[in-house]
């Protein structure tokens, strides 16, 4: 176990992955370019010549942030100076580059050349964990809320606020794991989280009144907050740029969690009685949950983020993490301190001097005081002031922060009760029913369960063609485009479903497609928002993102609860108009991340 637990938090060394690296004069050979085109076709084409047909083919300059890309392959490209060149390319509005934003594309490049490979792949299951347990958990607490409101004797409307608990854990963890992330490194965040919402949520399954089910519900909500920030953050910075799509299709996860947790309500809940249902099947996917911690922290050996180890000066880490990527993937890499050191203090030749130097420099240690305090100053203002350093990136990170905060109250406001909505079989007439407050579970059949897990198929292909619509040269497509459009069906379809959901079968149309169409909303807005942010921030400006979502999403339930009438009808109009609200601020972000380098 010592030995586990060691292997999993050990420093990397290039040491450790011998016959990996290749001179800068072979390294045209195993370049990204190399292997997705015809080597007789990579001149003309890197030269912006016309083809036979007079095609002209794309010069790099036209695409400043992608230009690095299309030069690979060429020999003299890898090079002190042709390396030089590339990180300096482009204008940042007068300034000039940081060290840490060029040996980030330094990086990015090296990851491009590897590829994807077993490693990417292996990232991909478990960084899907972390989304597969998000609405595994989100869904699966709202298909408790009848069972609870039978056996603690609550009414429909208050057992709503049971919601609040968990969004109230969630808005805590989001925060503290999307910054902590930033400051502790990824690596750590990645497993903590299943751990604490696996403890929790089984416990939950024990409880004996109702406040202790809210108790236990908040506290995994702390675990399971930090899943999609921590998640979505790693699995960017180890993805190579020819395959950014796949973080949309990370997405995919989302709804599957939603399916497992409906089908296993519709097994358990639909089929025991109200007491005993709802802790078998919460137990359930609480071992679900401490399973997939297991396989993440004993089985599968997580690198930490080369870009993190940068930003915190761990240098020798960063490409040893990179040689690392090269070892599982069966590929090589050209990548060396000596090289990185070389093209950003302008020498003309690595030198084995310099990457020692810093490495003196990054390592000495520091009183645990100091430590201490650079931490705590980490969750400052200070943290968040880089995501306003400039005009453009800070009216994206107000717009972008403006749509998770308004799709955070409106998301819920429809799904964390729609097991109610569909339970009334079209009945919204928005006037209150006499049983309104005392309604029992029992009026909350298997069929109920069953067309819950229907809308929750329904949604899992939105995932899929969200990973295709991303990457489309489409002006109304792209990451902004998809995103847009999906949110404006969304809030088109939420009307319907009050106005012309009168039968449960209309019911069951509109919320399918509702899945649909908000799978893709998602899964465009978890991609769209990492790739925003330089890595440095990344974590705090998509833990901001995700902490807004989550403080909205705690009213949600008050608002529903609270609101005149049987609340079915009140609550989705007002869904429709914040998801509306979040489509006018996404026309109006000026960024458009697609093809873009990420730093």
């Amino acid at each position: 176990m010592t030995n586990l637990l060691w292997s999993g938090y050990r420093s990397e060394s290039v040491d450790d992955y011998p016959g990996v690296l290749v001179s800068l004069e072979e390294a045209h050979l195993h370049s990204h370019s190399s292997r997705s085109r015809p080597p007789s076709h990579l001149d003309d084409a890197l030269l912006g010549q016309n083809d036979e047909g007079g095609h002209r083919h794309k010069d790099p300059a036209d695409d400043e942030d992608t230009g690095m890309l299309l030069e690979m392959g060429t020999e003299p490209e890898y090079s002190i100076e042709g390396f030089r060149r590339e990180v300096r390319r482009g204008n940042k509005g007068g300034e000039k580059w940081t060290d840490y934003e060029m040996k980030s594309k330094l990086i990015n490049k090296a990851i491009q050349d590897i590829g994807m490979g077993r490693y990417n792949w292996q990232l991909f299951v478990l960084c899907g964990f972390g989304w597969f347990a998000d609405n595994l958990w989100m869904q699966g607490i709202s298909l408790t809320l009848p069972s609870l409101s039978a056996e603690f004797d609550i009414s429909e409307k208050t057992v709503r606020y049971t919601t609040s608990f968990l969004f109230a854990g969630l808005c805590v963890g989001s925060f503290i794991w999307g910054i902590g992330s930033d400051v502790l490194g990824r690596r750590l965040a990645f497993n903590a989280t299943l751990f604490i919402t696996a403890i929790f949520g089984i416990a939950s399954a024990f409880a004996t009144s109702w406040a202790g089910v809210c108790f236990l519900y908040a506290a995994l909500g702390f675990g399971v907050g930090g899943n999609l920030p921590v998640d979505g953050a790693l699995f960017l910075e180890f993805l190579p740029d020819a395959s950014s799509s796949l973080l949309t299709l990370l997405s995919i996860w989302w709804p599957i969690g939603q399916l497992c947790s409906s089908l296993l309500a519709w097994y358990f809940i639909g089929h025991l009685p109200a007491e005993q249902g709802w802790r078998h099947f919460v137990f359930s996917i609480g071992i679900i949950t401490l399973i997939m911690f297991l396989v993440r922290f004993f089985i599968f050996h997580l690198y930490e983020s080369p870009k993190f180890l940068l930003s915190r000066g761990r240098q020798a880490e960063a490409v040893a993490v990179v040689h690392g990527i090269a070892y599982r993937n069966g590929r090589k890499t050209w990548l060396t301190e000596e090289i990185l050191d070389a093209v950003v203090d302008g020498l003309s030749s690595p030198s084995p001097a310099t990457p020692r130097r810093r490495q003196h420099v990054t390592r000495q240690r520091l009183s645990t005081a100091n430590i201490l305090k650079q931490r705590f100053a980490s969750f400052s203002g200070d943290r968040l002031r880089p995501l306003f350093s400039n005009p453009k990136l800070g009216l994206t990170t107000a717009l972008i922060w403006f749509c998770w905060a308004t799709i955070g109250m409106g998301y819920p406001l429809f799904n964390a009760f729609l097991p109610q909505y569909l339970s009334h079989g079209g009945n919204n007439s928005g006037q209150p029913a006499p049983e309104a407050e005392t309604s029992s579970p029992e009026t909350i059949s298997a069929e109920t369960y069953r067309n819950y897990a229907i809308t929750s198929i329904a949604g899992v292909p939105g995932s899929l063609l969200a990973a295709y619509a991303v990457d489309m040269k489409s002006p109304f497509l792209g990451r902004r485009g998809t995103l847009a459009l999906s949110t404006l069906v969304s809030a088109i379809f939420l009307y319907l479903f009050v106005k012309f959901g009168t039968t449960p079968g209309a019911l069951l149309t509109f919320s399918c497609i509702e899945a649909f169409a908000q799978n893709i909303m998602y899964g465009v807005l978890y991609a769209f928002t990492p790739e925003i942010f330089p890595a440095p921030v990344r974590g705090a400006g998509t833990g901001v993102a995700s902490f807004l979502n989550r403080v909205t999403g705690l009213v949600a339930p008050i608002l529903a609860a609270t609101v005149p009438g049987d609340g079915t009808t009140t609550p989705v109009y007002l869904s429709a108009a914040l998801i509306l609200a979040a489509f006018v601020g996404m026309v109006m972000i000026p960024i458009e991340t697609r093809g873009r380098q990420r730093l």
